[in-house]
């Protein structure tokens, strides 16, 4: 995740040669103070860059090969200071392949009408621009995003932030490699797909590995290894020995951590950022990782549970986009149906994600089930409250659709002392009938990922980005 901190955005000026350099010389000056300003705000997760004002075809086609070049800009914003011709526009924002922003502001917040005049009226016609560069975007369908307002309020840079938010997301999702160990669950439908068209679209690597690869890392990890990361779980959670005798409760969570050493150094060594496992894949393994990729998962790693390939990368997705706040893989369980508190409760069999906790998670050792395998162990918790959105992708065989829900997580209030995994509970909108309905309706799936620091704007501004068809559940 530190990674995503080495973006920048360059703030690109439209105008053109007709003002006068005097003219001219106002509008670097406006763009520096905006520039400045905004970079001062600690509301931007990013920074902005100010580049020469683009004056022409040529220069604004340069800028924009520029951007596609260099890995640390994330992306690009307009503004059109005044009146910028968008026939010069039209060959650089075609070859742009990076995420766009159509600032919709003025210099000044309000008309001088005491002094106003014509100079004023040619300087300031940011009105007049508007309209004329909006236009050639809505014909290239560039899909750009356009933020209205004075660039000193703070809604308009929260705007500018969500989005730079999502054009990291998008450019990190080219870089997103997904390494399933084991292949998908048997007989299970919505968790498959078209890895190849997974590529073409949204950039996601998607590879394949038998169980025993992973199996020849778990061997070759140190007991001081073990030993100094027990270590450290012993610091940031409870233990909760249930019916276990010690020794044999910390084998278990020692299992564990050999799991969590090997897997991150075997992501590591292959640049990947997210991966699958199967509970029905474990041949050489004593337990399902459970604790493990709680770890991983809290650490920024995308993840999902039964081979589920396209919920990994969506999830590492999303936690680039939240720069991994509250956010992660979940699965829908079972639903509370009493009159006024409908709602769904969310966890898995061991793998939910510690970034949604309340309080201090508790590692607890039981039976799994399933599997045939030992006991794992795993990080109990209760899921955190707040407005969040949860979504889903799956493949339709023509397409790609991706479910947006939006919800309210609320913290249980009743004690669950007899089940031994994480939970999250929430509410969904615009009701629990209707958002059920609609979301089995349009294909949704039981595996997702939720954040509780995005919106359904962004999700929605990405899906557009990448020409990906979606319906949104509010």
């Amino acid at each position: 995740m530190e990674t995503m901190k080495k973006k920048e955005f360059w703030f690109v000026i439209g105008s053109q040669h007709l003002y006068g350099e005097e003219a001219l010389a106002e509008v670097k000056t406006n763009a520096q103070k905006i520039t400045d300003e905004l970079n001062k705000s600690n509301i931007l997760p990013y920074p902005i860059v100010l580049q020469d004002l683009a004056l022409n075809a040529e220069r604004i086609t340069n800028i924009m090969k520029e951007v596609n070049y260099r890995d640390e800009v994330a992306g690009v914003i307009t503004w059109m200071h005044t009146f910028s011709p968008a026939k010069m526009w039209i060959r650089g924002t075609k070859l742009l392949q990076k995420p766009l922003l159509h600032l919709a502001t003025q210099f000044n917040e309000n008309i001088p009408w005491q002094t106003i005049d014509m100079d004023y009226m040619n300087l300031h016609q940011s009105a007049h621009g508007d309209r004329e560069y909006g236009f050639i975007n809505a014909r290239l369908n560039k899909q750009n995003k356009v933020v209205v307002g004075h660039w000193q309020r703070d809604k308009v840079k929260q705007q500018i932030a969500e989005w730079m938010d999502v054009a990291v997301a998008y450019n990190e999702s080219f870089n997103i490699k997904v390494a399933r160990f084991g292949d998908n669950m048997r007989h299970v439908a919505v968790t498959d797909g078209d890895k190849i068209e997974a590529q073409i679209q949204f950039g996601w690597t998607v590879d394949y590995f038998g169980i025993g690869d992973l199996v020849e890392y778990v061997n070759t990890v140190k007991k001081e290894e073990i030993d100094t990361l027990f270590a450290e779980y012993e610091k940031l959670y409870e233990f909760d020995y249930g019916n276990y005798k010690k020794q044999e409760w910390e084998a278990s969570v020692k299992i564990q951590a050999s799991y969590e050493i090997a897997i991150k150094r075997f992501l590591d060594d292959g640049g990947y950022n997210a991966f699958t496992s199967n509970f029905e894949d474990l041949h050489g393994m004593k337990q399902l990782p459970g604790l493990a990729v709680q770890r991983l998962m809290a650490q920024g790693y995308g993840f999902s549970g039964e081979g589920d390939w396209k919920t990994a990368a969506l999830a590492r997705l999303l936690k680039v986009m939240s720069h991994n706040q509250s956010t992660g893989f979940m699965e829908d369980y079972t639903y509370e149906l009493a009159e006024g508190q409908e709602s769904i409760l969310q966890s898995h069999m061991l793998e939910v994600d510690p970034t949604l906790t309340s309080n201090k998670p508790k590692i607890v050792v039981s039976p799994l089930g399933i599997g045939n395998r030992e006991d794992p162990a795993r990080l109990v918790f209760d899921g955190r409250a707040g407005e969040g959105v949860v979504v889903s992708m799956a493949d339709f065989g023509t397409h790609f659709k991706l479910l947006v829900n939006k919800v309210t997580a609320v913290e249980p209030t009743v004690p669950a002392p007899n089940l031994p995994v994480a939970r999250v509970l929430w509410e969904v909108k615009p009701n629990f009938q209707d958002g059920v309905k609609s979301w089995i309706e349009n294909g949704g799936g039981h595996h997702t990922v939720v954040s509780l620091n995005l919106t359904t704007d962004q999700i929605v501004t990405y899906a557009k980005m990448v020409d990906l068809e979606y319906v949104l559940i509010k």
